[in-house]
Parts: structure tokens; sequence; C-alpha cells
């Protein structure tokens, strides 16, 4: 959604074709009737993929979803890849919340700057947690032998 910030704008040598502009040496930085156009149809269309992800992660139990994958014919090294990030979401998801509760516990958040400082903390915390748990995913999957494919 940021990246349609970027297309708005435009840069030309003549102010002429920009709705709205200022003046960077011999050229201008403004917006572009084309430019919002574009930047309107990419949001509606990343809103619409963004629901549509949503609705099919929310609704559909996920070794459905890799069955379905399967037979759509979906490349495996990208199912493969699905099912890591999927798994690394909820890895995230559950260091986030243990963080937090154990955070909330100790009041970290009984205040506007306890809570900005908590939140900091996390943040740092959570990076170095999941670092932990991918490196005990991957230990375990060395002792499992793992060659390079899941059994989906």
């Amino acid at each position: 959604m940021v990246g349609v910030i970027t297309i708005i704008f435009s840069i030309s040598r003549e102010p002429q074709m920009l709705l709205a502009g200022i003046s960077v040496g011999p050229y201008w930085i403004g917006i572009t009737r084309a430019g919002v156009v574009t930047a309107n149809e990419t949001f509606w269309r990343s809103l619409t993929a963004l629901s549509a992800t949503l609705w099919l992660v929310m609704n559909l139990p996920f070794p459905q979803l890799i069955s379905l994958l399967k037979r759509a014919h979906i490349p495996r090294l990208l199912t493969e890849q699905i099912l890591l990030t999927w798994r690394f979401l909820f890895i995230l998801l559950d260091e986030a919340v243990a963080i937090r509760r154990a955070q909330t516990l100790r009041f970290g958040y009984c205040s506007l700057p306890n809570g900005y400082r908590s939140l900091a903390m996390l943040a740092g915390l959570l990076f170095t947690r999941v670092l932990m748990r991918y490196q005990q995913m991957t230990t375990t999957l060395d002792i499992k032998l793992y060659q390079g494919d899941f059994h989906l």
C-alpha cells in the first residue's frame, strides 16, 4: 500500500503536465492525473487481493490449502515456501503474544512512556526469539535428515 504513494508522484521538466508540484532545479516533482488514476487502480487491486487472501486464510484450513495447491499443480517449491511462511507467521505471533503477556503482567503498559518502552523491547526481543526458534527448527530438520523436500 505504501507503494501507491510513490506512484502518484512524477518528475517532469514541464510544470503544465502536473496538477500540483514543486520546483527542484530544472525539474518539477508533482502529481499527474495519470499517476492518480494508476495509484487509485493499484490501491483497489491490492486491497482486493489482500481481502481475498485474508478470506482464504481465515476460512480454509491449511491442510486443505496445501491439497488445493497440489491439485492446481502449483510448483512444489512455491507450496513449500507458503508452508514455511505460514509456519513462521504463527511462530512470530506466538512469540509476540507471549512477550506482550509477560510485559502486561509486569505493568509494562501502565503508562504511555512505559508502553512505548515496552513496545520497543517487544520488537527487539521478538526478533531475537524468532531467530532462536528458527535455529531450533533448522537443528530439528538437520536431525531428521532433511534433504530439501517437505512431505506435503
